[in-house]
């Protein structure tokens, strides 16, 4: 869990969020057992006001620029805090790993 530890003490460090959620799904795909390589995040905050879908992502790839290196996906669900509290279900699940022959 070192990696992902690690994805979450920044963006707790870059972005102070009301909510985070950061989940390895690995396990879901063609990898070896214990890896670190796909990740889904909920992540709400302040810092999303005002900003496009595609400038949230912007911001959280700029505050891993490190760590995405070392992994495979990233699956974000950025909101504000108000998004968040008008939500009426939880974020959607993963699809299932389509590729790597696993089966």
């Amino acid at each position: 869990m070192k990696i992902q530890n690690d994805i979450k003490r920044h963006l707790e460090e870059a972005f102070s969020p009301q909510y985070l959620d950061l989940e390895n799904e690995s396990y879901m795909h063609n990898v070896p057992e214990g890896s670190e390589s796909h990740f889904k995040l909920v992540l709400v905050s302040d810092q999303f006001a005002g900003k496009r879908l595609v400038q949230r992502h912007q911001l959280v790839y700029g505050a891993l620029a490190k760590q995405m290196t070392l992994i495979h996906a990233l699956a974000m669900h950025l909101f504000t805090p108000e998004e968040w509290s008008k939500r009426q279900v939880d974020v959607s699940a993963s699809p299932n790993c389509h590729g790597g022959g696993r089966g």
